[in-house]
């Protein structure tokens, strides 16, 4: 008989439920997502993530890094993605080791479980949200160690470095009371759809007429215009579409 010990899932606000196109997937104990539909036919892949503790086995930890990986690489790349979750891991403040990753505002130090969140992290183009704002501690750390009563960071909210610019604001909620020993983390995402791109029609041949206005010029140019126009053996068609296909045919290239 299997014994988890570790769950995650999804509260949903019922008027975005009903406009799922289906429910959402557990892949493991520990991961579980949601295809968002958006505007313009576009989706946001949301994932809920419940990491190994510190205690855990390396093989556990490994089994958690491969299952994400294995998920975020079968979601569609366009899609925005949004990773929350606890990941009981301290991914500390070396902004200048982890450009791109980390914000200049983190809270303690790294430890065996953060690096191997950043790994991920810099594998995959992904971004922490929580300290990339300037903000007091207590609206950044999420969970309190039961002996040392000292706070730590230890929950995420992960985006795409690409979608990085999206995110208006993350912060801890204090006061909210979630009958839980860790603090309720809000992320504001303002999502841009993206910009439709029209279709461009084949580059037109750009000609310098200006060299017209010299007289030998012109005069070689017409020359070499008829030339062309006299020596077209192909049947005369009075159409305009035929006769313009000819004279862009008869066109020289140095004009």
């Amino acid at each position: 008989m299997l014994e988890y010990h570790s769950g995650v899932g999804f509260m949903i606000k019922t008027s975005i439920a009903s406009t799922l196109e289906s429910l959402p997937t557990g892949h493991s104990d520990r991961i579980m997502s949601l295809r968002l539909p958006l505007k313009n036919k576009e989706y946001a892949t949301i994932l809920s993530v419940y990491g190994p503790t510190l205690q855990a086995k390396s093989e556990e930890k490994d089994r958690f890094s491969s299952e994400l990986r294995h998920v975020m690489r079968r979601t569609p790349p366009a899609d925005k993605m949004i990773i929350l979750g606890d990941f009981n891991a301290r991914v500390g403040q070396d902004a200048d080791a982890w450009r791109g990753l980390l914000g200049k505002h983190g809270v303690g130090n790294c430890n065996d479980n953060g690096r191997l969140l950043l790994e991920i992290c810099m594998e995959l183009q992904l971004a922490i949200t929580n300290i990339i704002f300037q903000q007091k501690d207590k609206l950044k750390t999420t969970w309190m160690h039961p002996r040392s009563r000292h706070w730590h960071l230890i929950d995420y909210i992960l985006v795409c470095q690409r979608d990085l610019r999206d995110v208006l604001h993350t912060r801890v909620m204090p006061s909210a009371e979630c009958h839980t020993d860790h603090r309720l983390g809000r992320c504001r995402i303002r999502i841009r759809p993206k910009p439709i791109t029209r279709k461009r029609g084949p580059s037109r041949k750009k000609y310098n007429h200006s060299r017209l206005q010299s007289h030998e010029v012109k005069a070689v140019f017409q020359a070499s215009l008829q030339n062309k126009f006299e020596n077209d053996s192909s049947q005369i068609d009075p159409s305009p579409e035929l006769l313009w296909d000819q004279l862009k045919i008869a066109l020289p290239e140095d004009i």
